[in-house]
């Protein structure tokens, strides 16, 4: 076959093609358009009160917060009231609604439950539209390839958010990059998010990489090198697809210096990305004075964290258990665990049994406690007696219940790794502020050490924690969620 021939060949094979690019690709445009004013139609149509003028006659802007799981009562949570609450206080014409698939309760119901656990009062309504697609975001509906279909499971949650309520700024306070190129794009809005943990990461890639067994890295595909070659390729591809979304962000928030690396690394937007630290209820722990020591009986180490797998309450159990190995049994009695969280959904019943079983093998459980969703007031009342605060995620982002162990004055033992190693559990001026940790041995050892110093020695420490957690007051965060979001709102 001659080059002649063989161009007169392939041209006949790629002009019905080239023919069909050029009627399919107008077509696409005019169909993504019309997509697009439809959208517009409907989902403005629904809700249309939050568009009415005020009193001053002012155009109301519509803030839309994606965040299926708004009544969950975590440190997530605690950011969108607080968020939310800092926007009413500065902008008057501002109107907040809150994207949820907390269908089973009112929203009023809602707003009092935030109340209560986070002790934030809201100056104005906010407008709740309930979804009825979150399973598509949830774990447990994705056996394989989790990451990849909980987040095209968000885009068609965002689709139905989107479809009831269009804002003019929309934040995602979840994690849920997905969504924003929605929102940005057939939306017409203006789009922010709260960053407070990377949907992966370069620390996921090299556990993947070097076959460590996690939560996230079953066994079965940690021990194959074809697996995990595969599922090195899969993450690579993700983290690819996953920054593409995020960079299409406006304004970027990002709740720590470890989160902060990791997008970076991925989303490559540095001149929109800002570090704006969670909002810690500090205030209402510092106000109450330090509980003396003199006369106490018993020594609580306690725990806040939802009961989630990557918490690792195991490990906790684990490292309790050590610690009660090392001393006579007349004094186990003196030692009580309390394991501090909310209760969201059978998972985390399933996981809470779990760890009951455990103690029960330990022979431990009349030393463990489990207080499940009780109120910030008893949560107060929990930490200020405790002697010392656990904390056992590898990697948290941040790190807010390690912030309140310290601001109620426990001498905390947290994880040596992201958020409170390289954020919270710091030196100041050249004082300790607590330990890290990260494994059975070493948190028994931190635990050990603190319950032998005088009670002396842990009063420097304590006041030197409750010294170093202003950083990490509610005020601080809204100074910086509302510089961070003033491109959105002017």
């Amino acid at each position: 076959m001659t080059v002649k021939t063989f161009v007169r060949c392939l041209y006949s094979l790629l002009k019905p093609m080239l023919f069909l690019l050029l009627i399919s690709l107008p077509l696409g445009v005019l169909l993504f358009y019309a997509l697009r004013r439809r959208v517009q139609q409907v989902g403005r149509r629904q809700y249309a009160h939050l568009r009415e003028r005020g009193q001053d006659g002012r155009k109301p802007v519509v803030v839309g917060f994606f965040h299926p799981y708004c009544n969950a009562g975590g440190g997530g949570e605690r950011v969108l009231w607080c968020a939310i609450a800092a926007l009413q206080e500065r902008y008057s014409y501002v109107r907040c609604v809150v994207y949820t698939g907390d269908s089973d309760v009112r929203g009023e119901e809602i707003v009092r439950k935030a109340k209560q656990r986070f002790n934030i009062t809201l100056t104005k309504p906010v407008e709740f539209v309930f979804l009825k697609k979150r399973h598509l975001v949830e774990a447990e509906t994705y056996p394989f390839f989790t990451l990849l279909g909980q987040s095209l499971g968000s885009v068609i949650l965002g689709w139905e958010a989107l479809t009831n309520c269009v804002p003019d700024v929309y934040i995602d306070s979840m994690g849920y990059a997905f969504t924003l190129p929605l929102f940005k794009f057939l939306g017409l809005c203006k789009v922010g998010c709260y960053v407070h943990y990377p949907t992966i990461s370069t620390d996921m890639l090299s556990r993947v990489a070097q076959r460590t067994a996690t939560y996230n890295n079953p066994g079965f595909v940690a021990r194959s090198r074809v697996l995990s070659s595969l599922k090195l390729v899969y993450y690579r591809l993700f983290a690819r697809l996953y920054g593409v979304m995020g960079a299409r962000s406006d304004a970027v928030m990002v709740n720590s210096s470890w989160t902060n690396g990791h997008i970076q690394d991925i989303w490559r937007v540095p001149e929109r990305t800002s570090v704006v630290y969670p909002p810690c209820d500090t205030d209402a722990f510092l106000q109450q004075p330090l509980a003396p020591e003199e006369g106490r009986k018993k020594h609580v180490i306690v725990s806040i964290a939802q009961f989630r797998p990557e918490k690792d309450h195991p490990l906790q159990v684990k490292a309790f258990n050590e610690l009660l190995r090392r001393y006579p049994i007349k004094e186990r009695e003196s030692l009580k665990l309390e394991l501090i969280g909310s209760c969201r959904n059978q998972g985390d019943a399933d996981r809470i049994d779990m760890l009951r079983e455990m103690c029960e093998e330990f022979n431990i459980r009349p030393n463990v406690d489990f207080l499940l969703n009780i109120s910030f007031d008893d949560l107060k009342a929990h930490l200020s007696a405790a002697t010392i605060g656990l904390h056992t995620m590898w990697n948290e982002h941040f790190g807010i219940g390690v912030v309140e162990c310290m601001a109620a004055g426990t001498v905390i033992v947290a994880h040596n790794s992201g958020g409170p190693k390289m954020d919270i559990v710091v030196d100041v001026d050249g004082k300790i502020t607590g330990f890290l940790a990260d494994d059975v041995k070493s948190y028994a050892d931190a635990m050990e050490t603190i319950l032998k110093m005088t009670p002396e020695e842990r009063l420097e420490i304590r006041q030197s924690a409750r010294e170093s957690v202003g950083r990490f007051s509610e005020q601080e965060f809204k100074n910086g969620f509302l510089a961070a979001t003033e491109v959105l709102i002017n």
